[in-house]
């Protein structure tokens, strides 16, 4: 009897977990005005500097909103938006501007074919791992993997997001930005760090105008 309980207690514990894990869009939109001020009210937002959400995987979206809240990606202002927020608020909002459709720009046409050409197939010589590899052909990413879509972003977000992971790999401590919150072992080299560490700023100016463009 007391194996029969136990079995019982699990399984409905099992569904509370998943009930707390999926995210409702409807409830998710309803919590997302305080986004709304930098992100729109769709993820779109209109400034450059704060990164359009609209159509980001929901996985990836949630582990970010964790990071931030937990200090492992830092930035002050994401810090205090998500201090108060429960798993249920991140999965909720989450819900929400992934099933948002991301508004693409275009593309610097000078910047077109080195763009493409590192986004599809690195550069050997240097060690850069084409983009392709892991956030897709178009830039819709992989979204079991948590690896985010790139497809419409801002170029200059995706500039400082590139510019962060360099610094990181080159161990660049004095650089303004800094990002090392995709590495699960402090002490090795993430992908994206040891990627961007071999970028000239040319080559990030080029992959991030040409990403700005992509579309599913």
């Amino acid at each position: 009897m007391k194996s029969l309980r136990l079995a019982a207690l699990l399984i409905a514990g099992l569904f509370a977990s998943n009930a707390i894990a999926a995210g409702d869009a409807a409830a998710g939109k309803d919590k997302s005005a305080t986004c709304a001020a930098c992100h729109s009210t769709d993820g779109n937002s209109p400034l450059a500097m704060y990164p359009k959400i609209a159509g980001q995987g929901a996985p990836y979206l949630v582990k970010q909103l964790k990071e931030y809240k937990e200090g492992v990606r830092e930035d002050a202002t994401m810090l205090g938006m998500t201090a108060a927020l429960s798993e249920q608020d991140m999965e909720d909002l989450a819900a929400y501007f992934s099933s948002q459709t991301i508004s693409v720009g275009a593309a610097d046409p000078e910047l077109v074919e080195q763009g493409e050409r590192l986004y599809r197939g690195g550069n050997i010589e240097t060690g850069v791992a084409a983009c392709s590899g892991c956030h897709g052909p178009a830039g819709e990413g992989i979204e079991a993997a948590k690896f985010p879509a790139l497809g419409g972003q801002h170029a200059e977000y995706t500039e400082e997001q590139l510019r962060a992971f360099r610094a990181a790999g080159r161990g660049d401590i004095d650089a303004p930005k800094y990002r090392t919150n995709d590495i699960d072992d402090p002490d090795a080299l993430g992908m994206m760090q040891a990627t961007a560490a071999n970028l000239t700023d040319g080559e990030i100016k080029a992959l991030a105008s040409y990403i700005s463009g992509l579309s599913k």
